[in-house]
Parts: structure tokens; C-alpha cells; sequence
């Protein structure tokens, strides 16, 4: 579990990291002292959770939490700070807490055994339920052949199936995309378009097409898949660019 603090105090902000070192198992990736600083690096990588003053520079820590709230891939928010009133604001925009400064030990170290503990189990229920696989059933002539996930290249949507690519040859999944796009890892399977799907780890190269739109080259095979327009924030976002 990787966190980021955002608090300009550095007393404060150092008396959280002691808590998080020496009653948690949560990695401390970065902290800030300035939320423009870790909007931009938000932006740009992924964090499970945020510990988050509401008093800090630029832009306050509710405006923030404001703006995360709206992200796809959302982390949990933990507000710490000295002012009672924004509590409300706080969980309407679905904070996981609120913690008013100073701090009691009793009630941080029950927070970050309650955070893991939510996070182990979010882990725990993806695994089990099927999210994450590593092999997947699929026909090719007749048969049903056992594929690594891995091995997958790019899918294509055809009518209410759906076409799948490896090195090795084309295979079929009786689902429509969006049904098979579920079976997928998610972290690695991207729908790039409405009718193909691409495996991110699989890319070789990003050619800038019209629109602001691009087309994907992949590794091994002769073949260019489309990003389409609305895609594009998503796409770039996952890719880094």
C-alpha cells in the first residue's frame, strides 16, 4: 500500500511518518509541502492513499481533495488538520477520514490498522473474484484452447464476439468486447477504441495521428491499432506521455 503526505507543516508531517513507520506497513512514496507540487505528481503516478492538510499553499487541501475525487483511478483521502467546520465537506467527497491535529496516538494507529485492513481486503476480494487471471479459455477451430493472459496482444470486437491476437495466431471469445474487457487485468488491458482492446505492455510504438488522436504499433505483429479521441486522456495517462 503507497501513500503520499501533503502537509506543510514539518512537525506535523514528521510526527505522521513516525506513526506510518512504526505502525503500518504503508510505503511513504513522497511528501509535499505545496499541493500544486503533488497534483502534478499525482497526475503522473499512482498512489493508494493521501494524507491531506486542509491549510497549505497555493490551493487548500479541500479544493485538492476536490479535484482527486474526480480521478478515474481515485486513492483514499485521510484529512489531517485543525479545523472541525470542513468535516462535512470533507466526506461528502467520499474521504475515508478525518483526523483533527494534535493528533491522538490511539486514534492514528487504529486509522492505519483500519486503512490496511480495508486495502488487504480490497486485494484479497480482486483475487478471488476473478479480476486478476493469468490464463483464459478461448476457441480456435472448434476447440477450446487454455491461453495465457500474458500472450495476448490486442482484441477486436466482430458482431458478438470477440477476436483475439497472440504471436500465434487469431482466437475467439464468445462474449462482446466489453464483457471480455472484464476478464482482463485492468492495469494492463487498455479499450483503446470502441472496437479493440490492447495490451499496454505489448507496445512498441505511439505514431500521433489526426484529431490529437494516435495510432498503436505493436511488438511482433504487422498491425496498428486506432486510440480514438475520447480515449486519448486515458491512454496517455496510462502510458505516461
Amino acid at each position: 500500500m503507497r501513500c503520499i503526505i501533503v502537509e506543510d507543516e514539518y512537525p506535523a508531517r514528521e510526527e505522521l511518518k513516525y506513526f506510518i513507520n512504526n505502525y503500518s506497513s504503508i510505503e511513504i512514496t513522497e511528501e509535499f509541502d505545496d499541493s500544486l507540487k503533488a497534483l502534478k505528481f499525482l497526475e503522473n503516478n499512482k498512489v493508494d492513499l493521501i494524507f491531506l492538510d486542509i491549510n497549505i499553499p497555493n490551493l487548500d487541501g479541500m479544493s485538492l481533495g476536490k479535484i482527486i475525487n474526480k480521478f478515474e483511478d481515485k486513492p483514499d483521502i485521510v484529512f489531517i488538520t485543525a479545523y472541525k467546520e470542513y468535516a462535512l465537506e470533507a466526506f461528502e467527497i467520499q474521504a475515508v477520514d478525518y483526523i483533527l491535529k494534535p493528533y491522538s496516538e490511539d486514534r492514528i494507529i487504529n486509522t492505519l490498522k483500519r486503512l490496511e485492513k480495508k486495502f488487504n481486503e480490497k486485494q484479497e476480494k480482486r483475487e478471488n473474484n476473478g479480476v486478476v487471471k493469468s490464463k483464459i479459455t478461448l476457441w480456435k477451430d472448434g476447440k477450446m484452447i487454455v491461453v495465457n493472459v500474458n500472450d495476448i496482444y490486442y482484441c477486436e470486437t466482430k458482431e458478438r464476439e470477440t477476436l483475439v491476437y497472440t504471436e500465434d495466431g487469431e482466437y475467439v471469445a464468445n462474449m462482446n468486447i466489453t464483457s471480455f474487457l472484464k476478464e482482463l487485468p485492468q492495469e494492463r488491458f487498455f479499450r483503446s477504441h470502441r472496437s479493440y482492446i490492447i495490451n499496454i505492455d505489448k507496445v512498441e510504438e505511439i505514431i500521433p495521428w489526426f484529431n490529437n488522436t494516435y495510432n498503436v504499433k505493436l511488438k511482433d505483429l504487422e498491425v496498428e491499432i486506432p486510440v480514438s479521441r475520447s480515449n486519448v486522456k486515458k491512454f496517455r495517462k496510462m502510458m505516461r506521455i
